[in-house]
This record gives C-alpha cells, structure tokens and sequence, in this order.
C-alpha cells in the first residue's frame, strides 16, 4: 500500500511540475481547424492565379501586380485569423475543463519563443515581397513557421518539435521546386496540421 501511495505521489508531484513549467493545454482540434483553413485558402489562391492567368506550377519567376499581391496578403492574413481565433477558442475550451489558467508565465515564454523565428520570418516574407521574390515566399514561410514550432517546443507539448522538423524540411525540398511552393505549402499547413492535430487529439484527450 505504501509502495502504491509512493508512487501515485510521484505522479502527482511529476503532473505539477510539468503544468508549472510547460502549456500542456494544446487542443488537436485547432490544428484541424488550421489545416483545413490553409486547405481552403491554397484553393481559393489557385482559382486566383487562374484569374489572373498565371500559370503558378511553370516554375517561372512570375511577376505579380500591387493588387494581386494585397489580395494574396489578405488571404494569407483571413487564414492566419482563423488559426489564430479557432487555436484560442479550442485550447481555451481545454485549459477550462482541466482548470487550468489559458494565461500565464508559462504561456508568455511559449509565446515569445514562438513568436521571435515567426515575426523574423515575416519580415523576411515582406522583403521578398518587395524585391519581388514571389517564388520564395512559399519555402520561407514554412522553413521559419517549422523554427518557431521546435523553437516553443521547450515550453509545450514535446510532440510540436515533430511538426516543426516536418515542415522544416518541406520547406527546404520546396526550395529545389521553384514554382511548386503553393501546393507544398497546402500540404505542410494544410495535410501535415490537420493529421497532427487528429494524432494529437487522440493522445491528449
């Protein structure tokens, strides 16, 4: 019996550590959300190339028009809302059932770890925008989304490092596929999120 108690006190001690030091409120379900955001709008960007008559797989530096670029921001910035927005009202919902606090020290060091490699990468997206780089704005974004994921590992759920070597490498291959980049990036924000997010709801429910 004592043996028993022993080791449920571990557990126990263990469980409070590990809450006090890492966010382990992540739900699965926001990745799906995500995934299928990014799914979505790769679609919609491709009927909008079709529009616009650009041929985006010819693997040529394609020149887009200032509006083109503001409509692809606005894409970009409508998917990035809805990731945002379902990634705090699922985990929201998580850290409420297991009473835990959404918003802590913890969460302030998951968020600026994270943030640091994924505003970096922003910045370099801007000025790839602005030499008219548009081919390489695909492999950039995943490369530093990927950084920023095995960046914030430390501080959340040790499986997010996986993700982030995933789409690391995706971006890396992508590189060497100039004119590709769209459906790598619908496949490392869209496919690689939604199957992580269905594994990781399974094993964190």
């Amino acid at each position: 019996m004592d043996s028993k108690n022993y080791h449920e006190d571990l557990l126990h001690i263990r469980s409070m550590m590990e809450r006090s030091s890492r966010f382990i409120s992540l739900s699965g379900l926001s990745g799906v959300v995500a995934g299928l955001a990014a799914l979505i709008g790769a679609g919609y960007v491709y009927v909008v190339f079709q529009r616009e008559g650009i041929d985006y797989f010819d693997g040529n530096r394609n020149i887009f028009s200032p509006a083109l670029v503001r409509e692809l921001v606005i894409i970009g910035t409508l998917i990035l809302f809805v990731a945002v927005l379902s990634g705090y009202f699922f985990t929201a919902n998580k850290s409420k059932k297991k009473g835990l606090k959404i918003w802590d020290a913890t969460t302030k060091r998951l968020l600026f770890t994270f943030c640091v490699p994924l505003i970096t990468g922003g910045v370099v997206c801007l000025a790839l925008l602005y030499h008219h780089f548009f081919v390489l704005v695909a492999p950039a974004t995943l490369i530093f989304y990927g950084l920023a994921l095995v960046n914030a590992e430390r501080y959340t759920l040790t499986d997010v490092k996986y993700l982030g070597y995933c789409q690391i490498a995706l971006g890396l291959l992508s590189i060497f596929f100039l004119g590709w980049g769209l459906l790598f990036w619908a496949f490392g924000f869209g496919i690689l999120h939604i199957v992580y997010g269905l594994i990781m709801h399974k094993k964190y429910k």
